[in-house]
């Protein structure tokens, strides 16, 4: 190959790989984010805040007296259970959630996957942090064909 063709091709594959990081960023960008809390809960806002901003999301928050309803239709497994739970591109998210993997979610949209959940309220999840306090959890994914763990994060 020529000089003029390598750059040629270097340039194509270069601008390639620009416009598919920007199709991911724009495709969890352009997802509609609802998100379900009860209204006596604190953290919730700060999870939504983490997601608005990670994510440059506009995020609908409806409130429910009523979240084991919205869980169930929703086909939240009851030991994944957390305090909110979020509708987004056909996903359910549970929980302190962080942002970045529910981008992967979105980006890689897996097979047999339905959600992606962190039980409980772990310390130092997003919308939990508490100085610099960590405690270990993980995001588990979950459908119809079972559960896997999605990522692991390491406690302080």
């Amino acid at each position: 190959m020529t000089g003029y063709w390598k750059k040629s091709v270097r340039r194509s594959f270069g601008s390639a790989a620009v416009l598919v990081l920007a199709a991911c960023s724009v495709a969890a960008q352009a997802a509609s984010y609802t998100m379900f809390r009860d209204p006596n809960c604190g953290c919730c806002e700060a999870w939504a805040a983490h997601v608005r901003e990670e994510l440059s999301a506009e995020v609908a928050v409806q409130n429910s007296a009523d979240m084991a309803a919205i869980k169930d239709r929703e086909g939240v497994p009851g030991e994944l259970r957390s305090c909110h739970t979020m509708i987004v591109g056909g996903y359910v998210i549970e929980g302190h959630v962080p942002a970045a993997d529910i981008a992967r979610l979105l980006r890689e949209r897996p097979a047999g996957v339905e959600g992606l959940a962190v039980a409980g309220m772990p310390i130092g999840s997003p919308g939990m942090e508490m100085g610099g306090r960590t405690q270990p959890y993980q995001v588990v994914a979950f459908g119809k064909a079972g559960r896997t763990v999605f990522n692991t994060y390491k406690g302080s």
